[in-house]
């Protein structure tokens, strides 16, 4: 809406829309002023959640000129500003006169649905190529995170080198993963989990609010693929142009991977959207991933002689020359077991022929595991080891005799539960 008629632009209101942070001055709330004017080193009243009015000091006015903060002296009714100086300001929170303080109406902020465990990167090749590879490291990076990005949460866990991280959606966390790599990082991410709560007793999990629009020729497929996931059509629109727009209602869990495969679907023109739409009862078991992995069983380089024969057995990651370690995912298996193989197995070089001709030696290109398809792939056993140089799948046990060792008490459980 626009700003207020220049005859009411007497008495200051600002409603806060953003926040951000600044190592020299701390928080900063983003936000368009309404009316009247702001200027540096006023008083003002913050107006928060529940009506409560608290006196706060404007410390420092910026305005933006292109991407840039430019620090400014005041500003009128529909100018956008960041302010400095008020450290608990908080999204939908309204900066008025000390005098006559009137709250704007609040933005509300969709809750957290999905949760990941942030960890220290303990595998083999930790502290290779990254700078900052400590839990101090990553918990002052993460505490950062959450004080600028009000979407996100942080918690701590029993353990002291991992963090529970709530935020809005895998895609949201693969993004604050994708920033700390470039900054230097090393870390394990798991798999995406939603956040759940009990009511009455009954499990409940989050629900999303989705909205497809996609081909004509493609709602068939888009409304296939969603039925496993739990999803439910409630409403169709044809938009016109061979455009349709569908809406779904579907757990938060069952979003998890669909992003990449949606756009797969659709030929990359369908545009998909959603929003957390309250909690209901748990929805039971979604499909994930059918087949299992294939696990490198030592530490070394990749070699073709040995990649060749592994070709065969499912759909590799990684080609030739690749650092590995025991415990680390290379590929995908055709069957829903999981394979250890020797992948640093090189040819025997001696005298000794064999009657037949030697293979020609041809790999088929491996798929490309960027950090979102990894997220998305990896099992509640598996973790993506992320560095500034690499995204890695690894097994959350790297031994294979521990990782043997789990499984047998894993099944043991379900039977003594049966």
């Amino acid at each position: 809406p626009p700003p207020a008629p220049a005859e009411d632009q007497t008495t200051l209101q600002l409603l806060v829309a953003n926040l951000d942070y600044d190592d020299y001055v701390g928080r900063l709330a983003v936000g368009r002023v309404q009316a009247g004017r702001i200027t540096a080193n006023l008083p003002v009243s913050v107006l928060r959640e529940g009506g409560k009015v608290q006196p706060g000091k404007i410390v420092k006015l910026y305005g933006f000129s292109g991407l840039k903060r430019v620090e400014i002296a005041d500003a009128g009714p529909g100018e956008i500003v960041s302010i400095a100086g008020i450290e608990e300001i908080s999204i939908g929170d309204t900066i008025a006169d000390p005098e006559k303080p009137v709250a704007l109406p609040r933005i509300t902020v969709d809750e957290p649905t999905m949760m990941m465990i942030f960890k220290v990167n303990d595998g083999p090749l930790a502290g290779k190529e990254g700078k900052f590879v400590t839990s101090r490291n990553l918990r002052e990076r993460l505490y950062r995170e959450a004080y600028r990005n009000v979407a996100v949460r942080v918690e701590d866990t029993a353990t002291p080198d991992a963090f529970r991280v709530v935020g809005r959606g895998e895609l949201a966390l693969a993004v604050i993963i994708e920033n700390m790599r470039r900054e230097g990082y090393e870390l394990t991410a798991s798999n995406p989990e939603p956040i759940t709560k009990t009511v009455d007793g009954v499990l409940h999990e989050p629900m999303e609010l989705l909205f497809c629009d996609v081909p004509e020729g493609s709602v068939g497929v888009v409304t296939e693929r969603l039925g496993p996931r739990k999803g439910r059509m409630s409403d169709m629109q044809q938009l016109g142009s061979g455009r349709t727009r569908l809406q779904f209602r579907i757990p938060a869990r069952g979003l998890i991977g669909f992003r990449s495969e949606f756009l797969t679907i659709t030929r990359g023109e369908g545009i998909m959207s959603s929003q957390f739409d309250g909690f209901e009862p748990w929805f039971g078991y979604i499909p994930k991933r059918a087949n299992g992995a294939i696990v490198s069983d030592r530490l070394g380089d990749t070699v073709p002689y040995a990649l060749f024969s592994i070709q065969e057995r499912g759909q590799l990651f990684v080609s030739e020359g690749v650092t590995v370690y025991e415990g680390m995912i290379i590929g995908e298996h055709s069957h829903p077991s999981e394979l250890n193989v020797n992948c640093c197995r090189e040819k025997k070089l001696t005298n000794i022929r064999a009657a037949g001709r030697d293979e020609n030696v041809i790999l088929v290109p491996p798929r490309e595991m960027g950090l979102e398809k990894a997220l998305e792939w990896i099992a509640d056993d598996e973790l993506v080891e992320v560095t500034p140089k690499s995204v890695r799948m690894r097994k959350k046990a790297l031994a294979n005799g521990d990782r043997y060792r789990a499984e047998r008490e894993r099944k043991r459980e379900e039977r003594n539960d049966e």
